[in-house]
């Protein structure tokens, strides 16, 4: 399973970011981090997008662990995130009945 974060902030704010980054607890082991990737947009700033993998049966505490990370950057000017379960291409055909 997959849940893939994305985050934006203003330049001003990325050695803030980068800090709280280093601050970071290590990940549990059965969460698998990929990431962050970082992209500079001149008009939008500073994108982030980092995906976590993990067993289907720690979805819960999976989702606990990042929504507390996220949090973490709570208070720095111009941050933004979102958390989104993605599903593969197999496990969506299943929801429509095609697999």
């Amino acid at each position: 399973m997959i849940i893939i974060s994305l985050t934006s902030y203003p330049p001003e704010s990325a050695v803030e970011m980068g800090k709280r980054f280093l601050d970071m607890p290590a990940l549990p082991n059965f969460i698998t981090m990929r990431g962050p990737y970082i992209s500079s947009i001149i008009e939008k700033g500073i994108k982030g997008i980092t995906l976590y993998e993990f067993d289907e049966s720690k979805y819960g505490e999976a989702f606990k662990v990042l929504s507390d990370r996220s949090a973490k950057f709570f208070g720095v000017p111009g941050f933004s995130y979102s958390l989104n379960h993605w599903l593969e291409a197999k496990d969506a055909l299943k929801l429509v009945g095609l697999g």
